[in-house]
């Protein structure tokens, strides 16, 4: 059976990939665009699975010079710029290749076309079926009854097999001669001026009449009429178009067929960047197509590469029933074990499917749906041990105590381990880690049951079993690795504890006023009607104020408004660009217009709390500690970071949350400027220290000298604009970008940068070494230890480099204040605990811990916070707590 060579033009692919997907829809949480990336893998994907090629390359351009620019200047002269969002995506793209073992190439003066024809030429001779995906009909040329291209077609994975036979019925001409009629026609893609007048089909009977190009420009003088003398005019230019789009099929590839044999899959580096990416089901799908194509030799070694990483034995499965004495079965197995919980593990909907046991070796899967009153009181005995390996602590919390369990403290939850070992990773599903660490590719599966279901099938028993027996060789590895970063303290003391407070607060919930907030929302609703008349009113005439097309009309063209950044579609429209323009015009239109997008914004906010009222008049939102690579909390379903904290519109959204009987108030305590204050610990400047220690408010002090008045005569409002850039500056802020957000000159910025680090220039020392100690260890730590692995400082893609240094600066800073609040969080409800007071803690939201104060108690709770709060850690410069109450969450504001 014949060998399959695949060559692809790699720029023209990921090209095709980054115009078929949103840009703005696939960005990282660092900023790498990566839609170009995306797009070409599962191109990739569906090309291997359909051809199943044994030898793959990927050519790509090095730049726009070549041999041919040398000759002629003006070649592909009136290509656009590449946009911002592509820069970068190409070296991602290789290092994908590169993991997938896939051979890249480029040479500096060559063209991607020449490789492929050369690879073309040599496939062909080697008796190899080749194919070729290329968007360049240039590469026709290289067609033969065993070349064939795939040219793009409508669709992103539409690709059509361009044979002899179909460029012939297409074209008029055999491929080889599909040049000559590019070379009359000309090519506007590549700046290549044909004879005027002279189309493809006119071109076709020329060739077929003279029998070739080169006989019809000797014999140019037999061609009559307008286009003759054309022909005639143009010659020189033909012949020159003719060289140009001759592909070479001679080069020096630097390497032979042999060596494009497809290697195996380096699951390590693949899991890196796909984690680094954010690309979820990605990995999945390249693994599925890693040994199609593969020599005999190749796939062993690929099964042996994974047999070696996956677990050596099966796990003996069995499925309890009435009969089975749970208490007999703990007893036969003593030591650790695994509890694997199957449901819905979140606060709303909490719910239990199975629950697993595990060694690592046997497992025991039970429906609680058969258990017997005996067999439930044994199950609640088994559940309350203390050091079991868990997966997801917080979310099992809700799920078990929705029966009436309580789970014991754990000794490992998979998923914080799997967290703290790496924060940069953007999956952490129990399929995910099995794979990430133990090598084990398996499809995930739901338990989909019904009300006609008859309980647990052994398939499914079988899966369950699996799973919980593997946990025990994965948290022996990621405890591994935890202490081997010195980090099991923080698993250990800080997000075990965290996650079971969380799990209380989560199901507290937060009291709300429901007539207050669906008055807020008519009212919100109302006044996006009333933004949008104003706009229509400005305007003359009504407009879709959420068409971009229509924006983009009414902006730039009836309004003449100075033009947006450029994007495919005309010209930008969102609200950061449109905010601008406001600054820079005050434009009527615009003012209606920010005001509408502000109240839709708002109004969704709200009806989104609306829907989120759970039967008791709570809110109970979900909190999340693997969301944020820098330790910091984060809240969904609903999020309430989303609420603004200061801004008018923000307040008033939070005075829908109240205390709700027998509670009285709310109090708010959150940490004065803590990120400041750790800057200054960490960098040790005395500066910044003697600053704090005196007392001084520095966002005042800055305010004073951007806008050069005294600081008791700093405005809220200065003081609250300053505030940003005062973060800013200390986490390296460049003048350009003081410049930009407080739309002053460049060298008005740059000089009040002077002044700052003339001041704190401890700050900027410590700010330059932070980076170049990250790059020295490759990982970024927090006061209490907490890791950030950043790969990227060494990355060869300047963007990618930056990001990483730029999470480099604020990663100690933003993690050492979160590990802070949840070690204040512990602190704080430790104290409660061994009080005799009946108040509780219900919401975490950045550096602010909201409380329900029960009836007399506003007095000693507010000690017992300060001191939890200021005195958890001691620092250079002392931690302050601002402390406010009040019947609603904005009149606890302070």
């Amino acid at each position: 059976m014949k060998e399959t060579l695949l060559v692809i033009d790699g720029h023209s692919m990921a090209f095709r990939a980054f115009y078929a997907l949103p840009a703005e829809k696939f960005v990282t949480a660092q900023g790498q665009h990566t839609n170009a990336v995306y797009g070409f893998a599962s191109m990739l994907i569906k090309i291997l699975e359909k051809y199943q090629p044994s030898h793959v390359a990927v050519a790509f351009d090095v730049s726009r010079h070549s041999f041919r620019t040398e000759e002629y200047p003006e070649y592909k002269g009136t290509r656009d710029a590449t946009p911002e969002e592509f820069k970068g995506q190409i070296e991602l793209i290789r290092d994908l290749l590169g993991a997938m073992g896939i051979r890249s190439l480029s040479r500096e003066g060559f063209e991607a076309d020449d490789f492929l024809a050369t690879l073309a030429h040599r496939g062909a001779q080697a008796d190899m079926r080749v194919f070729v995906v290329s968007g360049d009909r240039d590469s026709f040329q290289t067609v033969t009854d065993t070349v064939t291209v795939l040219y793009p077609g409508l669709t992103p994975g539409d690709l059509r097999e361009m044979t002899p036979e179909r460029i012939e019925d297409k074209y008029g001409v055999p491929p080889y001669r599909y040049p000559e009629i590019a070379a009359l026609v000309g090519e506007a893609s590549d700046n290549l001026p044909g004879v005027p007048g002279v189309g493809p089909k006119t071109a076709a009977q020329w060739i077929n009449r003279f029998d070739g190009l080169d006989n019809l420009l000797e014999n140019a003088d037999q061609v009559t009429g307008k286009r003759g003398e054309a022909l005639r005019e143009h010659v020189e230019d033909v012949r020159r178009n003719r060289r140009l789009n001759h592909l070479l099929t001679d080069m020096d590839l630097e390497c032979e067929l042999d060596d494009l044999r497809r290697d195996v899959t380096d699951r390590q580096a693949l899991a890196a960047l796909c984690d680094a990416l954010e690309f979820r089901s990605l990995r999945s799908k390249i693994l599925a197509v890693s040994s199609i194509g593969l020599g005999k030799a190749e796939q062993n070694e690929e099964q042996s590469v994974s047999q070696s990483e996956v677990t050596a034995h099966e796990v003996s499965v069995t499925l309890a029933d009435d009969r089975t004495k749970l208490s007999q079965w703990r007893q036969d197995h003593p030591g650790k074990l695994s509890l694997f919980v199957d449901g819905v593990l979140k606060v709303n909907g909490a719910e239990v499917n199975a629950l697993t046991f595990a060694t690592a070796d046997e497992a025991l899967v039970i429906d609680p749906t058969l258990l017997t009153a005996q067999q439930d009181a044994e199950l609640a005995s088994l559940i309350s041990e203390d050091g079991l390996i868990v997966y997801d602590f917080k979310g099992s919390i809700h799920a078990l105590r929705a029966r009436g369990w309580e789970l014991g403290d754990p000794c490992c939850d998979l998923l914080l381990a799997a967290y703290l070992v790496n924060s940069e990773h953007r999956g952490y599903r129990l399929s995910q880690l099995f794979s990430r660490y133990l090598g084990i590719d398996e499809e995930e599966k739901k338990n989909e049951t019904t009300l006609f279901d008859m309980g647990i099938t052994e398939e499914r028993a079988h899966e369950l079993g699996m799973a919980a027996g593997r946990m025990h060789p994965l948290a022996a590895i990621l405890m591994s690795k935890l202490e081997e970063s010195e980090q099991t303290r923080l698993l250990e003391q800080l997000e075990l504890p965290i996650a079971r407070l969380l799990a209380q607060m989560e199901h507290y919930g937060i009291g709300v006023d429901e007539e207050f907030l669906r008055s807020l929302s008519h009212e919100l609703a109302s006044d996006v009607e009333s933004a949008q008349r104003s706009a229509w009113e400005v305007l003359g005439h009504e407009v879709n104020l959420s068409s971009p097309k229509q924006l983009q009309a009414v902006l730039f063209e009836e309004l003449d408004l100075p033009k947006t950044k450029k994007t495919k579609t005309g010209y930008t429209t969102n609200a950061e660009a449109l905010t601008d323009l406001f600054e820079r015009t005050g434009n009527e239109f615009l003012r209606h217009l920010l005001v509408h997008r502000d109240r839709i914004k708002l109004n969704q906010m709200v009806d989104g709390l609306n829907a989120c009222i759970g039967d008791d008049q709570r809110i109970h939102t979900t909190f999340s500690q693997t969301a944020a690579a820098t330790g910091r909390l984060a809240s969904s379903d609903p999020n309430l970071q989303n609420i603004p904290a200061r801004s008018a519109d923000g307040l008033r959204i939070r005075a829908g949350f109240v205390a709700k009987r027998p509670y009285v108030d709310l109090m708010s305590a959150d940490y004065s400027q803590i990120e400041m204050r750790i800057m200054a610990h960490l960098s040790k400047d005395q500066g910044l220290i003697e600053a704090f220690n005196s007392g001084e408010d520095l966002h005042r002090t800055m305010a004073a000298m951007v806008f050069g008045v005294d600081p008791a005569d700093v405005t809220p409002e200065e003081r609250s604009r300053i505030k940003a850039t005062s973060y800013g500056l200390a986490y390296g802020l460049s003048a350009y970008g003081l410049s930009a957000q407080l739309q002053i000159p460049v060298h008005e910025a740059s000089a009040l940068r002077d002044r700052y680090f003339e001041r704190f220039g401890g700050v900027r020392d410590y700010l330059e070494s932070l980076v170049d100690q990250a790059r020295k260890d490759g990982w970024t730590q927090t006061i209490c230890g907490r890791r950030r692995y950043l790969p990227d400082l060494h990355s060869a893609n300047r963007t990618r480099r930056d990001m990483a240094e730029r999470a480099a600066l604020n990663a100690p800073i933003q993690g050492s204040a979160a590990d802070i609040v949840k070690m204040a969080m512990l602190d704080v409800q430790n104290r409660l605990d061994h009080s005799d007071l009946s108040s509780r803690m219900l919401v975490q939201i950045h550096d602010e811990l909201l409380f329900e104060i029960a009836p007399g108690e506003e007095e000693q709770l507010r000690q017992l916070v300060h001191e939890g709060m200021e005195g958890v850690m001691k620092l250079r410069v002392p931690l302050e707590v601002a402390i406010g109450v009040g019947e609603t969450w904005k009149d606890a504001a302070h």
